[in-house]
């Protein structure tokens, strides 16, 4: 204890004085305190900008600090007073031990959302599919995020479920191949087919002539013969050339003559000749 009992010979001012000089030593250790918490606070922002730190994590960081030495010149400033800080510590480890186990799915989210901020496997504005649910990435919040599925639905996912699981991110490359299958009938002119899905890929502006695109027979099934296309394109044109060029393959091919066969099955029966009765 900084300030110990002084002696005058009266009891009452020997109190006024120790407890005016406990006082003012405990103000001036907590306002002293909340000046140089400041002081390293925004410090310490300025360094997580300076790494261009994401602005959610950097306040998040920030109110954790200033709290935690807050309480540690709270803490400085009652023990002058006399307080038992010891047991007040004990006690507010056990309550934060009681509430951490209460919120251990909360702290698993939470966990999961500043690693989700910090590493960044996607971004505000990315498709992707993550724990069971396809979407644009609408937000990121340090429990949950949000996503909004392609029939306008507002989809809020807990961390904790993206991060333990698989994420695809469909927009994180500047390109993607569009795959496509496409069958024709066994009768049909194989030359011919491949010929038109060629000139159908070249006649497309938006694919990319850099990687080439692929257009070859990929499997003889039990009722078609199936061609693979798989053009390149910019990621933003994904389905906008995938539904184009379905569209132009079906009329090219009913134009030429082309079918494209169903599943079906023959089924030949032979018949057994009915004995005579003798």
């Amino acid at each position: 204890m900084i300030v110990e009992s002084l002696n005058t010979g009266s009891p009452a001012l020997d109190f006024v004085i120790t407890w005016g000089l406990r006082i003012g030593l405990a103000l001036a250790i907590f306002f002293a305190g909340r000046f140089l918490v400041n002081w390293i606070v925004r410090l310490t922002e300025r360094y997580m900008r300076m790494n261009q730190l994401d602005e959610l994590i950097v306040r998040f960081a920030s109110n954790i600090l200033s709290w935690t030495l807050l309480f540690i010149i709270i803490i400085a400033a009652l023990s002058q007073l006399g307080v038992d800080t010891t047991a007040l510590i004990a006690l507010l480890g056990a309550a934060g031990l009681a509430v951490g186990l209460a919120l251990q799915d909360s702290m698993k989210n939470f966990a999961s959302g500043v690693l989700l901020i910090i590493f960044r496997p996607f971004s505000i504005g990315h498709f992707i599919e993550a724990a069971g649910t396809s979407g644009i990435v609408e937000s990121i919040t340090l429990f949950t995020s949000t996503l909004c599925t392609p029939d306008n639905r507002a989809v809020i996912v807990p961390n904790g479920a993206i991060y333990s699981n698989t994420i695809i991110n469909y927009s994180a490359l500047p390109t993607r191949r569009v795959d496509m299958v496409f069958g024709i009938s066994y009768d049909d002119d194989l030359r011919q087919a491949k010929e038109l899905l060629h000139q159908i890929v070249a006649e497309e502006p938006r694919i990319l002539a850099d990687p080439a695109p692929l257009i070859a027979v990929s499997a003889l099934t039990d009722s078609s013969v199936d061609f693979a296309v798989r053009p390149w394109v910019q990621t933003a044109d994904y389905w906008d050339v995938f539904f184009s060029i379905t569209e132009k393959v079906k009329l090219a091919f009913d134009d030429n003559g082309i079918s494209l066969p169903f599943p079906q099955m023959e089924i030949h029966l032979q018949g057994h000749t009915k004995p005579t009765a003798q």
